[in-house]
């Protein structure tokens, strides 16, 4: 089988995007005044002022303003739109607290490393039909940027390189791809205090499950699994990435 790209690594993490307002195209702010409904920002009604007091705010229109999220359609004070976004990553994303549609290009703060793939001559448990996709992840210990939750302060990085697994099928290869997309993202880690060892100031998973067992599954972290590749689809469209990214990106 072929695999959807050559092997890509990254040595650089490519840069964080200025603070800017790419999820504001086609949410642009109205005065709705005669709304009985609630900003579930900020708990007040929507047809008078936002009642967020916090940082953040900025610049913006008038605080009675509202914003109509355009893909989902839920409302909000703009204000109180404008201030989660600023108090945020501050990626040029933003996501609906009502439903988690995501707007703009959702960005990570995964450091800098590099991602490999390929082909391996053997089966996975579940998938006797096809060859394996190994995937090595390769991330050295480092200094957090101010992406990161202790700017200037090191981070460690156990356990790597990181080897993962997918069957090397139809739809293991459309997980390989969205991949591809949250690697360049930097979605795929983060760093932050490990579930496992309770260490902070690590490069730990970001939300999106790998197979880390070849040949048996005495963890839970192989094979056979029937839901896994479906459930990796379900994590990468909440990171906002869909099969139309990998198109767009190849």
């Amino acid at each position: 089988s072929s695999s959807p790209h050559p092997n890509r690594s990254q040595q650089m993490a490519p840069p964080l995007p200025e603070p800017g307002s790419s999820w504001i195209k086609g949410n642009e702010p109205f005065l709705c005044l005669n709304i009985s409904q609630d900003c579930t920002i900020c708990m007040e009604p929507l047809g008078g002022p936002s009642g967020y007091k916090g940082p953040g705010v900025g610049p913006v229109s008038r605080a009675e303003s509202v914003g109509r999220l355009a893909q989902c359609g839920h409302q909000y004070h703009f204000q109180c739109l404008v201030a989660m976004y600023n108090n945020g990553n501050k990626d040029g994303s933003l996501q609906c607290p009502t439903c988690k549609t995501i707007y703009g290009v959702k960005t990570g703060n995964q450091p800098a490393g590099k991602m490999e793939y390929h082909v391996i001559p053997h089966s996975l448990p579940g998938h006797p039909d096809c060859k394996t996709i190994r995937i090595i992840y390769n991330i050295p210990p480092g200094i957090q940027g101010p992406e990161h939750p202790n700017p200037g302060k090191p981070f460690t990085a156990r356990g790597f390189p990181r080897h993962c697994y997918l069957p090397d099928s139809e739809k293991g290869r459309k997980v390989l791809r969205l991949l591809l997309v949250a690697w360049d993202r930097r979605l795929i880690f983060s760093v932050g205090t490990s579930s496992t060892t309770g260490e902070s100031d690590t490069v730990i998973w970001n939300e999106v499950h790998h197979k880390t067992e070849f040949g048996s599954n005495l963890t839970g972290h192989g094979f056979p699994d029937p839901g896994h590749l479906d459930n990796v689809l379900e994590e990468l469209r909440a990171q906002g990435i869909t099969e139309d990214d990998a198109l767009m990106e190849k």
